[in-house]
């Protein structure tokens, strides 16, 4: 018995696994070798079949390296753009984001989940004060590294409703170095394996 070169749509969905209509989609784009008889029926090529068949599964790209991310929350853009030219040139080269209040700040965490967030207090729309606290009643955040950098004095943040004492609290200008210290900081917990606890 001679066997036949072709087979119909539904034999060729049966042999490969899938439905009638990936079937036929993979006829119209072409994946599938076809023509059409007379009475419009498609008659699908069997070795085409056959090299679906025994072609080896598809090997899933690696995910991409983290890059360390560090989001900036200042409503001052001539510092925003300082903070951006000075992070660019740290050892660890971080994806640097930005936002000018913290509404901003809070869309930008919620699609971007920063490893490390740099702060201003002073901001319109919603202050420091009030996005650290929105921050603090989000347990999913808890791993985020925070720091604040401010212009105000201790009295006036104090009077405000004061920082979390876990939270760095630097002066403005910038101290770059110390927060560079503190990026390598978290860039290194980040890196570190997990271990598990022995009993």
């Amino acid at each position: 018995m001679v066997k036949k070169t072709f087979c119909t749509t539904r034999e060729a969905a049966e042999l490969l696994g899938i439905s009638v209509r990936t079937a036929q989609l993979w006829v119209e784009n072409g994946q599938l070798a076809a023509w059409k008889t007379p009475g419009g029926h498609r008659r699908v090529m069997r070795d085409a079949v056959e090299r679906l068949l025994h072609r080896p599964a598809p090997v899933a790209a690696p995910a991409p390296p983290h890059r360390f991310t560090v989001l900036v929350v200042d409503d001052d853009r001539a510092l925003l753009r300082l903070y951006e030219v000075r992070l660019a040139r740290w050892p660890m080269a971080p994806r640097v984001l930005t936002a000018h209040n913290g509404v901003e700040a809070l869309v930008q965490i919620g699609r971007e989940k920063p490893d490390l967030l740099v702060a201003d207090l002073q901001m319109p729309k919603m202050d420091g004060f009030h996005m650290l606290r929105v921050l603090r009643a989000m347990p999913e955040l808890a791993s985020m590294s925070i720091v604040v950098v401010s212009g105000l004095d201790q009295a006036e943040i104090a009077l405000r409703g004061g920082v979390p004492a876990d939270i760095p609290l630097l002066p403005k200008p910038i101290p770059f170095d110390a927060l560079l210290a503190i990026a390598t900081e978290t860039a290194a917990l980040l890196e570190a394996p997990v271990t598990e606890k022995t009993v």
